[in-house]
């Protein structure tokens, strides 16, 4: 299984794009202007401060509970490498790179596969008790289940390093919730608690790598320690710093209650599309949908114009999914349109 396969390896000229989990928007001049008014100092190394203590205010945390990275994804190595774990655990079918990290730095990881028959809902009791390094997504890329906060914070205790990859969470959305739903970012009561969190998808800086860790002190000293000097550079320190505003905050809750909008809308026209089914019940910015065939379709939608995310490299999925992002309405229209005809074009 290709643990290092992603969505941007589907995309190609002349294709719309369903592949790729970022959205593709302008970026507002209250994220764009500081950005750019970086690019006349760069001669500079840079200083991570007040960009550290901009994210550590957001979510009501101290500056030493936080280390900004050059994305999620160098934060799936760091953990690797500086956590010394006997027991690390993946909860699949979640985003591959964490345990493709682990791997890579010489851990022999264990899996916890969800069931499609439980809508790919967490059960706590389904992680090893002896389990002392664990990495769980929420809400979970590919199946966009988001898992309740109170069975997350079960998994921790201590002698455990609980990873929770919130690289989706501000694409969440739920009414009369004033937050993000389900998120921990702000807890710090429960022992061994990390939170990984990206601001590439939202915003649109997948090619500008920025996220960040929030934990205790103790773990976030021993990530720093496994970092290179200067990881994050002064332009994606910018976006750190704009996008923890109250401004920033207040805009993103507007874009995740309009995609929840989006996604309903093509939730429910794939529930009309023969032989399909819907995993769970999403809740980000993306749907994974069981399809027979599903790597035939695959190939028939790229001839006619789409790009979508195959599911057989996600451990628990197989080669009868596809992973679908969430777009406007019209595009998911014309889509839903297109996979319909394929589908009744079987044999």
């Amino acid at each position: 299984m290709d643990l290092h396969h992603h969505g941007d390896a589907e995309v190609a000229p002349g294709l719309v794009d369903l592949a790729v989990n970022v959205r593709r928007h302008p970026m507002p001049p209250w994220l764009a202007d500081p950005i750019a008014a970086t690019l006349a100092d760069l001669a500079a190394y840079p200083d991570a401060t007040r960009a550290t203590a901009a994210v550590a205010r957001r979510h009501g945390r101290t500056p030493a509970e936080v280390l900004l990275t050059a994305g999620a994804a160098q934060a799936f190595v760091l953990i690797a490498r500086a956590i010394a774990a006997r027991r690390p655990v993946v909860v699949h079918p979640q985003f591959t790179e964490p345990e493709a990290a682990l791997r890579n730095a010489g851990h022999d990881v264990a899996r916890v596969l969800l069931r499609e028959a439980d809508g790919f809902r967490l059960d706590p009791a389904s992680v090893p008790e002896d389990a002392d390094l664990v990495f769980v997504g929420n809400p979970t890329n590919p199946t966009s289940v988001l898992h309740p906060a109170a069975d997350i914070a079960a998994l921790a205790r201590p002698g455990r390093v609980l990873v929770v990859d919130e690289a989706f969470s501000d694409t969440t959305w739920r009414a009369g919730v004033a937050g993000e739903p389900e998120s921990l970012a702000a807890r710090t009561d429960l022992p061994g608690l990390v939170v990984l969190r990206s601001l590439t998808k939202t915003w649109g800086l997948a090619g500008l790598r920025i996220g960040y860790v929030l934990a205790e002190p103790a773990v976030i000293g021993r990530l720093a320690a496994a970092q290179p000097l200067w990881a994050v550079s002064t332009p994606a320190l910018a976006a750190a710093e704009a996008c923890a505003s109250p401004v920033a905050v207040a805009a993103e809750r507007d874009i995740a209650a309009a995609l929840a909008a989006e996604r309903d809308h093509l939730v429910a026209g794939l529930r009309n599309v023969p032989d399909v089914t819907v995993a769970g019940e999403p809740a980000s910015a993306f749907v994974a949908l069981h399809l027979p065939g599903a790597s035939e379709m695959r190939l028939k939608l790229r001839k006619r114009g789409y790009a979508v995310r195959r599911g057989d490299t996600f451990p628990g999925l197989g080669a009868d999914w596809l992973r679908i992002a969430v777009r406007d309405t019209a595009t998911s229209d014309a889509f839903l349109a297109t996979l319909t005809d394929v589908v009744k074009e079987r044999p």
